[in-house]
This record gives structure tokens, sequence and C-alpha cells, in this order.
């Protein structure tokens, strides 16, 4: 059985950052930013290496990185940038 390719950390804090920055103000995504609203500034946090997360911090970033693909019905196949997902 093969290993499916999935993002990196590294990749789903720099798609959750930009997404924090350039769409919290989207109507689709308003309800999601409200809600993660602590997974989200995170994910900013450690890919503009402002903070180093703790173990707390990296489960919190990848709950939210699941509940957005949950929330975009996709499955990660490895996503570099956030224009990727968004095309699914």
């Amino acid at each position: 059985m093969e290993d499916k390719e999935t993002t990196t950390f590294e990749n789903k804090c720099l798609i959750l950052a930009e997404l924090w920055i350039d769409y919290r103000d989207e109507a689709d995504f308003v309800d999601f930013v409200s809600y993660n609203d602590l997974g989200l500034p995170l994910g900013f946090l450690v890919a503009e290496d402002l903070v180093t997360p703790s173990k707390k911090a990296i489960e919190m970033i990848t709950d939210t990185w699941d509940m957005l693909l949950a929330s975009l019905e996709v499955e990660d196949s490895g996503f570099t940038t956030i224009d990727e997902l968004m095309l699914g």
C-alpha cells in the first residue's frame, strides 16, 4: 500500500496564514475564521517564524487544517499553496 502524500506542516501554516490574512472577511470563510480564532493566527505566527510551536500549538494548527479540508470537502494531496487547495 502506497503512502499518500500530505501537506507538510510548514505548508499548512503558510496556507492557514494566507487564509487568515487574505480571506478572513470573505463571506464563505467568516464562520470558519471565527471558530478557528486561535489556530489561524497560530499558523500565521509559525509561518512568519515569529514563534516556535509547542506540541499543543501543533495540535491546534493541525485541527484547524483538518477542519478546513472538511469544510472544503477535499482530501489532503500535498498542497503547497492556497490556490492549489482552493482549486481542489
